[in-house]
């Protein structure tokens, strides 16, 4: 897959304080790429050097092949970007909206207007004042006027806020569909981490403004996470890691917990017994993004 977004060693001072420190990420077409940080990580930072409405102390940000800093014109025709909530003027309609845009556009035909009328599912309503609309379908009308000029490269920050459980879905639905059938690039920033988890195919973690993780959505599902009640935990945790490397840890006074990835619980099971150690039982769960956020984050608060 073609490369869309690349950020290398991109760093932003203010002041006397490093706000993102030598930050390196790429988004590839038809990825949907996830942003998270806790509060004061420099995750919006990042956003608004992406777009261009702050320049990087040092560092590089190409989109499409092309450097912002030094052909921004052609760099940006790639781009649609909606920050938090789309800014719409709410006494026209939806279609005067979306016509007002695409003035400034010549590429964006009456044609492309209706398509993307149909693809994020308001053809019912375009033609209400924004004022009627439901932040969920004020929304749905942001992401139509981003994708109009057909972008390479589709940035979302916080783009759930406000939505109910419907809308979300919905909005995860189009996303796909943009990312998937079009072939955009869609880097997502957002707190809501079992919504990053279900969407994207990676995620790059963001603390104290360096990225601190960036792996694959599947790899963190994947892997699994047993917890064994038994008699001697501390023997287990020193058969884990003589047998297979593992790291374990007590989670409570009798129990282990590790993520095992590719081994089997049988054998460890089996290990376990013939080691005497007496297993009262175990259970298993898929590991999470919210565990691997709060592991490397230490907990911070999530903006």
């Amino acid at each position: 897959m073609a490369q869309i977004l690349e950020l290398k060693e991109v760093s932003k001072r203010l002041g006397n304080k490093d706000v993102v420190r030598d930050v390196n990420l790429s988004v590839s077409s038809s990825e949907i790429f996830g942003f998270l940080g806790p509060n004061g990580a420099g995750k919006t930072t990042t956003i608004r050097m992406i777009v261009g409405l702050i320049k990087p102390t040092s560092g590089q940000i190409n989109i499409c092949g092309y450097s912002i800093k030094k052909d921004f014109k052609k760099a940006m025709s790639n781009v649609g970007c909606i920050i938090e909530s789309p800014d719409m003027y709410k006494y026209f309609t939806g279609m005067e909206n979306l016509q007002h845009f695409a003035a400034m556009d010549k590429r964006i035909t009456k044609e492309r207007i209706d398509e993307v009328v149909e693809m994020v599912g308001l053809s019912h309503r375009i033609n209400d004042k924004v004022s009627t609309y439901s932040l969920g379908m004020r929304q749905r009308l942001g992401i139509a006027q981003a994708i109009m000029g057909r972008p390479k490269l589709l940035i979302l920050d916080e783009p759930t806020n406000g939505l109910d459980p419907a809308g979300i879905a919905e909005f995860r639905h189009l996303i796909r569909r943009l990312a998937y059938e079009e072939g955009m690039g869609v880097f997502i920033s957002s707190h809501i981490l079992s919504e990053l988890q279900l969407i994207c195919d990676t995620v790059a973690i963001v603390s104290k403004g360096r990225v601190v993780k960036s792996v694959k959505v599947k790899e963190i599902v994947e892997d699994m996470i047993v917890e064994w009640f038994l008699d001697k935990p501390e023997r287990a945790i020193e058969i884990l890691k003589e047998r297979w490397n593992i790291d374990g840890e007590q989670s409570r006074k009798n129990s282990v917990k590790a993520c095992i990835g590719t081994v089997r619980v049988e054998d460890i099971n089996r290990t376990f017994f013939n080691e005497g150690l007496v297993i009262s039982y175990c259970e298993s769960h898929g590991n999470s993004l919210e565990e691997l956020f709060l592991k490397l984050t230490e907990g911070d608060e999530i903006v």
